[in-house]
């Protein structure tokens, strides 16, 4: 048997150093950082799509339990009733139960919250319950100055009737059904229905966990937290749209060879992956800005509940666009005779790997890069002996005969 010699590579390794160089471009193999970074990662999305499908469902039931069992925190302007500001550094919670219960209200289920001004240190009580007439809150404000200590003046009352709040979620919901319907038609029309659908149920997903957040926490719902919610509704449509239109591309790429529609989305998934994070981030920074600083350091106390439902739709809206909206499109089109045939039988590792970088999607990947085992084999058949059977590739064409003279 004749010895085959191999090249050496450089770091002593066990495979050859051409092992470490892309095929399709002829570069240097970067690390897992450089890849993402250059939309080169080779992640199976579509393999994994039942985690993302599991953790959504898990999060979506918890979101329905705790809407059903405690609902939402609703803040005076939706739930209507009275508020009283009572300035006092010695009342107390019990003390101000104390005093409804007195009047003939219903002190144990009266929602009392403590304000403390971090400048003045100024602390403040503030008492609400349902709609009640004019003089009954007349009589409730004198009551809780003579408890305070303060004037009747220092007591300010705030009244907001329900309807005011109702009108506001009737045109909240409206608003939503409307740019629904609009998105969908432009989706529709613009890339396909199936893309529309899988968009919508996105946002829905997106709108529905955020809410869930809230009931979950115990958020208070304010009118700038319905604002908050229809903001976050166009986040998710701009990076679920970012996606759709990488998969649209790639599937006019792949339009002339058989590649299953699992490999298409993921495809675009890894080449769309660093884009996502990175609009993301940048969303998300100025966000958390508002929320720490703005919030939490500043004390802007309303900017608290715009900027927290911002940050939750962000960080769900990215999510559903990678996890939710993109798999749903791939189960859906597979259904098609196009690619019917195909199920099951997705590119994965170094496959899926040559693909995004741009290779041949056959099931010979012709370019990729040679391993050890791949030169031992091409050695051995270079110099393997050949007999006359081996070499002949067509039938002998018979030789004329010699006419006589």
């Amino acid at each position: 048997m004749t010895d085959i010699e191999l090249p050496e590579s450089d770091t002593g390794d066990d495979k050859v150093a051409v092992d470490t160089v892309d095929a399709p471009t002829g570069q240097q193999r970067r690390g897992p950082g450089g890849r993402l970074y250059h939309g080169e990662t080779s992640i199976d999305f579509y393999g994994r799509r039942w985690w993302g499908f599991g953790l959504s469902i898990f999060l979506l039931a918890l979101s329905i339990g705790s809407l059903v069992i405690s609902g939402l925190n609703l803040s005076l302007d939706f739930e209507g009733g009275v508020v009283w500001s009572v300035p006092s550094a010695e009342l107390s919670e019990d003390d101000a139960r104390a005093v409804l219960d007195e009047q003939g209200l219903d002190g144990e289920n009266a929602k009392i919250t403590v304000l403390v001004n971090r400048d003045t240190g100024l602390r403040t009580v503030e008492v609400q319950v349902g709609e009640q007439p004019d003089t009954v809150r007349q009589t409730v404000q004198e009551a809780f100055a003579e408890v305070a200590g303060v004037t009747n003046d220092e007591v300010s009352s705030t009244s907001v009737s329900s309807t005011w709040g109702q009108s506001i979620t009737e045109k909240a919901l409206t608003a939503l059904v409307v740019f629904l319907f609009l998105v969908a038609a432009f989706i529709a029309w613009r890339l396909e229905w199936r893309m529309a659908m899988a968009a919508i149920a996105a946002m829905l997903h997106d709108v529905l966990l955020s809410v869930g957040i809230y009931s979950l926490l115990g958020f208070e719902v304010t009118p700038a937290t319905v604002v908050a919610f229809l903001t976050i509704l166009g986040f998710s449509l701009y990076d679920t749209i970012v996606v759709f239109d990488k998969v649209r591309e790639n599937q006019a790429r792949f339009t002339g060879a058989k590649v299953p529609y699992a490999d298409i989305m993921n495809v675009s998934m890894n080449q769309v992956l660093m884009r996502s994070l990175n609009t993301s981030l940048a969303a998300v920074l100025p966000v958390l800005s508002l929320l720490v600083l703005g919030s939490g350091i500043l004390g802007a106390v309303t900017l608290r509940e715009f900027a927290l439902a911002l940050l939750v739709g962000m960080i769900t809206g990215s999510y559903s666009s990678i996890f939710i909206a993109a798999p749903l499109v791939a189960i859906a089109k597979e259904r098609e005779p196009r690619f019917r045939g195909l199920r099951g039988r997705h590119a994965t590792g170094k496959e899926l790997e040559l693909m995004v970088l741009g290779g041949a999607p056959s099931g010979r990947r012709e370019g990729r890069r040679a391993t050890q085992k791949d030169l031992v084999a091409a050695a051995a058949a270079s110099i393997t002996p050949q007999t006359p059977e081996a070499v002949l590739t067509h039938t002998p064409r018979p030789r004329k005969k010699k006419r006589r003279s």
